[in-house]
């Protein structure tokens, strides 16, 4: 179901500017109890891995919007492949007794939130400056920007199974936030990562540099 698959999350559906959200304990002790609710049991999770938690997607996702279906993102091999939630590790693991596992899920929930506002906030001091009409941005400021941001993501994730998924909608995120259209801004993301990317190996800076750069000159040509 693509409505509750993070990978086709864009900007406009995680942004924290457009989707205010906010838990304070008696909130956080309300939705746990409610998470708790539509838990499946471990028998029944084990015998549908992929879907049995579906019901707690769709009930976040439709409590908060689109961006609650990344609550469980976790890092490597996990139900959804390459992310950085650490709170929660996967369906066959994760899920024991509801009075234990809905805490897990608000808690992935509170830290996929944490690291979209994280992002929101690298955006804002990474973005080019404003300049005058007809006047160009110095590559500098993409090159840099992509640097930090795959450095920042290749962490998050441990740079583990998929983490290069994430890492190039990140970037695609970053050129949205600034005006860049889904269309090219894919263009751009493909150009300069391109398969230089993969499971369980963080770049070195060679690699980073590099991509970087081809994040640069592609930005320039296709503004």
């Amino acid at each position: 179901m693509t409505e509750l698959w993070a990978h086709a999350l864009t900007w406009t559906e995680v942004d924290p500017s457009r989707h205010p959200f906010e838990l304070d304990a008696d909130a956080t002790k309300a939705l746990t109890g409610r998470v708790s609710a539509l838990l499946p049991s471990p028998e029944a999770a084990a015998e549908n891995r992929l879907r049995s938690l579906e019901p707690v997607t769709k009930f976040l996702v439709d409590l908060y919007g689109r961006w609650a279906c990344g609550w469980n993102w976790s890092v490597g091999e996990g139900d959804t492949d390459g992310g950085g939630v650490g709170a929660w590790c996967c369906t066959s693991h994760s899920v024991t007794t509801a009075d234990e596992t809905a805490p897990l899920i608000v808690a992935g929930l509170l830290e996929w939130r944490d690291w979209l506002e994280d992002l929101a906030e690298r955006f804002a001091a990474l973005a080019p400056p404003l300049r005058s009409e007809g006047a160009t941005v110095d590559p500098w400021h993409w090159e840099r920007a992509c640097t930090r941001l795959v450095t920042v993501v290749a962490d998050r994730t441990q740079a583990e199974s998929g983490w290069y998924g994430h890492c190039e909608q990140v970037l695609g995120w970053f050129l949205a936030y600034n005006g860049v259209g889904a269309e090219r801004a894919g263009e751009i993301v493909e150009r300069a990562v391109g398969g230089r990317f993969g499971s369980w190996i963080a770049p070195d800076a060679t690699v980073v540099d590099a991509v970087s750069s081809k994040f640069a000159r592609a930005v320039g040509e296709t503004r």
